[in-house]
């Protein structure tokens, strides 16, 4: 069943090692595990936490996962969907986990809304989606998902993965990523990044045209014209410029 939800297992031993230690350089008390497939990649996480959380949606995948740790008190399987899973349940945690290209965005979304209590994330994703999350202004990658998540987090690419080292290999290169949430004084984060993010969006509405021609039905002529950046595209912009764009146009209304 996990090859219809689109999983493809990670099975290289290196590989598997070299994610657990990215994601625990040092020993942590607690890990959470996102799409524990057949636990390869769970063994490694327990021997660098105290405790590890491995969720899993494929009940028969869930079923293996509990038969293979049932003597092992450093894990514990949880079977649900991440989407509807509190992830804040557990307490502050690393979050790590082999993610389908088709959840990817809603589940690094719902791993950021964590806040406080994500410590940081490490996911094996589809290479395309991995040079969009850690994209730089100017650049072909640099899109609405891009400003989403490095409005929350630090964002970088760790190392490439061939598709050998899957079965069944997968028709596309994988990475693993990093995700350090924000918070430091004066960093990009804002408190609550919807109201931003919903203006960012009608920044990128028409990505090849300027911010005159997306902003300008929305907000009056006059002001758009004004703007510094009016003829700009939203590509262009980095964290800093949507943030005081947004406060000069939106953040008061």
């Amino acid at each position: 069943m996990g090859q219809k939800l689109g999983q493809h297992f990670l099975r290289r031993p290196t590989i598997l090692k070299r994610i657990a230690e990215e994601a625990c350089p040092a020993p942590v008390p607690l890990v959470i595990e996102i799409g524990a497939g057949e636990g390869t990649l769970t063994e490694q996480l327990a021997e660098r936490a105290s405790r590890v959380i491995a969720i899993e949606v494929d009940p028969v995948l869930v079923g293996k996962l509990m038969a293979r740790f049932a003597l092992d008190r450093r894990v514990k399987v949880v079977a649900g969907d991440v989407l509807a899973t509190d992830l804040t349940q557990w307490g502050p945690a690393v979050v790590v986990g082999n993610l389908p290209y088709y959840i990817t965005s809603p589940v690094i979304e719902r791993v950021l809304a964590m806040g406080k209590l994500l410590q940081h994330a490490v996911f094996l994703i589809q290479k395309e989606v991995a040079d969009r999350l850690t994209a730089h202004p100017g650049t072909r990658d640099y899109g609405f998902l891009t400003v989403a998540t490095q409005l929350s987090a630090e964002t970088k690419t760790l190392f490439k993965v061939a598709p050998g080292s899957f079965s069944p290999p997968p028709k596309v290169d994988s990475a693993v990523i990093r995700l350090t949430p924000r918070r430091r004084e004066g960093d990009s984060a804002v408190p609550d990044p919807t109201p931003m993010l919903a203006f960012v969006g009608l920044c990128f509405r028409y990505k090849r045209k300027t911010l005159r021609n997306n902003l300008g039905g929305i907000f009056p002529p006059e002001v758009v014209d004004a703007l510094p950046e009016a003829g700009m595209r939203a590509e262009q912009l980095t964290l800093d410029q949507f943030r005081s764009l947004y406060l000069r146009l939106a953040g008061g209304a």
